[in-house]
């Protein structure tokens, strides 16, 4: 499938095209709930734990919430900070409640998850006021920028600023489930569709990619993986300044014209070992130039060696 029908699937599925349409927020806390679920594992194992023991949901973090909570941490969104609950040794930061606690009842792989989906909904309920189409359509009908990077980049960061203080959720995870959703539902929401087609979820694999390639030498951007990479002059603006020169409607005509995401998505399927699964560590030794005579970049690629020297 092309990478739009990918994303109009998951999002049929989920039932978000129906959600959005009604300004329904509890599938949509549903599906990011559990999208936020498959960070730091494999997407394989991930589906094999959630078909096993479920997820969490709106529904029943609802219905514990109207029980008046005895945690003190549970009492809104700015008091829940600090939670740390544990799965493993079954503590947290208010030990004498966590026995008629709810938040460990969902059956998730990790105490974190637990934090996150109840820190989401925390969110939602306090902060969005129920309403998460609402709100999103709020905060990107605030965003203003005097030119079209400035005003996606503003559009990002009305979204993606708030949702960082939610627990356990990265940039990268928020560009990935956000851009998804706001793609998916496209059909009722152009703008939504304008400001998911810009955000980049750059991960390891991408990174990686643009410094063996000699991308970030070339740009003089040189940084390790982290925060620098949506810094100014990191990964994430090289992908989009070259996306700016691609008209991805040559490619499938159903794209628009400017697509970043593809962009991004195009490097990460080269490296991915669920995509064609070529550069990445596993194929190469990162102590020497890549040997992988049979791909297609080889003879244009500066093979820089990832751990040749330490970046600063």
């Amino acid at each position: 499938m092309s990478f739009l029908e990918e994303i109009d699937d998951e999002a049929r599925h989920a039932g978000l095209v129906r959600a959005v349409a009604l300004a329904d927020t509890p599938p949509i806390f549903d599906w990011l709930v559990t999208t936020f679920s498959f960070q730091g594992i494999s997407d394989r194992v991930a589906r094999s734990y959630i078909h096993k023991h479920g997820t969490a949901s709106w529904s029943a973090i609802a219905a514990s919430e109207k029980n008046t909570p005895s945690c003190p941490k549970l009492r809104s969104y700015w008091h829940f900070e600090g939670c740390r609950y544990d799965k493993t040794s079954f503590t947290c930061a208010e030990p004498d409640h966590i026995d008629a606690c709810a938040l460990p009842r969902p059956r998730l792989r990790n105490g974190r998850l637990n934090q996150t989906a109840y820190s989401l909904f925390l969110f939602v309920r306090d902060l969005a006021e129920g309403d998460l189409v609402g709100w999103i359509d709020g905060r990107l009908d605030s965003a203003k920028g005097a030119t079209r990077a400035e005003l996606e980049a503003a559009r990002q960061d009305a979204l993606i600023g708030p949702l960082r203080n939610v627990y356990g959720v990265s940039d990268k995870i928020l560009m990935m489930t956000l851009s998804t959703l706001l793609i998916g539902v496209r059909e009722h929401r152009p703008l939504w569709l304008e400001t998911g087609t810009a955000m980049i979820a750059v991960d390891t694999l991408v990174h990686n990619f643009l410094h063996r390639s000699g991308i970030l030498q070339d740009c003089g951007s040189s940084h390790v993986y982290g925060a620098a990479c949506y810094g100014p002059g990191g990964c994430a603006e090289i992908i989009r300044t070259v996306a700016g020169r691609i008209d991805t409607r040559t490619l499938n005509p159903a794209f628009p014209q400017r697509f970043a995401r593809f962009v991004q998505n195009a490097i990460w399927r080269l490296c991915s070992l669920d995509g064609l699964n070529v550069c990445n560590g596993n194929k190469i030794d990162d102590r020497q130039a890549c040997q992988i005579g049979y791909c297609h970049l080889y003879q244009r690629c500066s093979r820089i060696p990832l751990n040749a020297r330490k970046l600063t």
